[in-house]
């Protein structure tokens, strides 16, 4: 596919990231610049997004269909129907004053790769489907890549339907709310539905930027193992109770999260990372001994047995505290995903584009996870980084450049106009 026959319209792309992320009633923030976007899945804000987006799926003379979890799927008829599509696509869901490109590139992106091949007047043997996925951020219901994961077929109906949400209202409630009704398990598809996936994103990490490339080429995605960890010790006044005798449920959290630090740092290796972000302090008052705390651990890598490692020493350095310091330890998993190894002949496409482009470009890991590491359960995927501005992400100044993002939709369009034949 001869590169100059493709025109990407990136100033259109770019005003169409803008009205969605107008789809919001996130209080906006100057402190660090950039627009604040909150928008969780199936609130008002979410559901009026979703039929936005719809609309620009029918300007573009897609087929439109939702299953019972919401998720969208906008296809592009090939010539030969009767073959397995190719995929793309991401989420237009957003954590709490999040930015306006983390995963919405993925789509809006997807959806301007497919104008553009139509109107370079191409036709492609395999369709193309673009998918818009059930929140991919885990907000509202605990678990991230919801609707993905139904795809998938790694978690099942019964459990994602009884998910709970801050105000105690279960998935099957919410969604049934918002019109998607029906059977959970109607949502799983079938092993090799799209011959082949690929997500475009952006790095949400520097290292693009660092090395002034142009497109990171996806070679694995690393997994989370999720856990909640909780601490039990004994409070009291702040006052009367002495030294001695405490059992400070908060100062054997603080001991335990360096733990994981050193845990994770003790491999040796840069793509183990551990996170323990949230921290909840019972009783909660400056004038008392903490007697409990709740907490959540993320610890991801690209190797499931270097994971495997840095959780055992932190279960362990947990079982220990319950000696030294007299406290009740416990950690229940939440989930443990295994990674996602990207498609050879998906990563040479993408390097292949980039290349008649004149784009400079890495092979490298993605260490946040996206739908494509469910949609790899289903067949082969690759995914497409794009740099941003000093690797920030989830933020109001989260920010692509028009270039940036023109670049990475050229690369798209192209791979999927080689892989659909």
């Amino acid at each position: 596919m001869a590169s100059e026959a493709i025109a990407v319209d990136g100033r259109r792309l770019q005003a169409e990231l803008e009205q969605l992320a107008a789809f919001t009633r996130c209080e906006q923030t100057e402190r660090n610049g950039g627009t604040a976007v909150t928008r969780v899945v199936f609130t008002e804000d979410d559901m009026a997004a979703r039929a936005w987006m719809k609309t620009l799926f029918a300007d573009a003379s897609l087929q439109v269909r939702e299953d019972a979890v919401g998720n969208t799927f906008a296809r592009w008829q090939g010539t030969d129907p009767s073959l397995a599509a190719v995929g793309t696509g991401s989420h237009t869901d957003a954590i709490p004053h999040a930015g306006m490109y983390d995963g919405t590139l993925g789509v809006l992106g997807g959806l301007e790769a497919i104008r553009s091949l139509q109107r370079a007047s191409v036709r492609l043997r395999r369709s193309v489907e673009l998918v818009l996925f059930t929140a991919e951020e885990p907000t509202r219901f605990g678990i991230g890549c919801l609707g993905s994961r139904l795809m998938a077929g790694t978690l099942t109906p019964e459990r994602a339907d009884g998910l709970l949400d801050a105000e105690e209202q279960t998935l099957a409630e919410v969604r049934e709310a918002a019109g998607f009704v029906g059977d959970l398990t109607s949502v799983r598809l079938p092993q090799g539905v799209y011959s082949s996936w690929v997500e475009l994103h952006i790095e949400q990490g520097p290292l693009l930027e660092r090395e002034s490339l142009d497109i990171g080429v996806v070679s694995a995605i690393a997994a989370p193992a999720s856990y909640r960890v909780r601490v039990d010790g004994f409070g009291g006044h702040a006052g009367a109770l002495l030294m001695p005798d405490r059992r400070d449920a908060l100062c054997a959290a603080a001991e335990w999260i360096l733990a994981v630090e050193a845990a994770a740092l003790h491999t040796g290796a840069v793509d183990t990372v551990a996170t323990v972000g949230t921290v909840q302090v019972h009783p909660g008052a400056v004038n008392s001994v903490p007697s409990g705390v709740e907490m959540q651990l993320d610890v991801r890598d690209i190797d499931p047995e270097r994971r495997d490692m840095v959780v055992a020493a932190v279960r362990l350095a947990g079982e220990d505290l319950q000696e030294k310091r007299g406290v009740a330890f416990t950690m229940v998993e939440v989930n443990a995903d295994p990674p996602a190894t990207c498609d050879e002949t998906i990563i040479e496409a993408v390097e292949g584009a980039s290349k008649r482009n004149g784009f400079s470009f890495r092979r490298m890991v993605s260490r946040a996870y996206h739908d494509s590491l469910f949609m790899a359960r289903l067949g082969p995927v690759g995914m497409i980084f794009v740099p941003c501005r000093g690797g920030v992400s989830h933020r109001p100044d989260e920010f692509a450049t028009v270039e940036a993002m023109t670049n990475g939709v050229q690369v798209l369009a192209e791979t999927l106009a080689e892989l659909a034949g």
